[in-house]
């Protein structure tokens, strides 16, 4: 299992009403990352041959999240069998290292060419 870490810096733009970190942007995170560790992990032709849809997203809130707060986000691959990968992301409070939230995220691989499931290609798997 290989983590991938970020570190983001809560802005006023991430803040609902009750000055913490609104919920729709702890799911806008966990995409970001995702995102953001298959983009580091692949190849162009990989990227270019393949992507991922979301099955499934549970995410379970902790603590909330401030204006200012560094925000340290770490995923990693749980599971990757047949067509469908398992990502877990955490998110801590960087300076207390508490934990604020932890999603998990089920997605389906695509082939670009026939925009049908595919195998995930023991290639894929040793990147993650």
């Amino acid at each position: 299992m290989k983590t991938y870490t970020k570190t983001i810096i809560v802005t006023e733009e991430d803040l609902d009403e009750l000055n913490h970190v609104n919920n729709v942007r702890y799911v806008q995170w966990v995409n970001d990352i995702a995102k953001a560790h298959w983009l580091k992990n692949t190849s162009k032709a990989i990227f270019e041959a393949y992507f991922w849809v979301l099955l499934s997203h549970t995410i379970n809130y902790k603590k909330p999240a401030l204006l200012g707060d560094e925000i340290l986000l770490k995923t990693y691959v749980t599971k990757a069998d047949g067509v469908t990968s398992t990502r877990k992301v955490d998110i801590y409070n960087k300076a207390s290292n508490t934990l604020l939230a932890s999603s998990e995220t089920k997605w389906c691989f695509l082939s670009h060419s026939t925009l049908k499931p595919t195998r995930i290609t023991e290639d894929i798997k040793a990147r993650f």
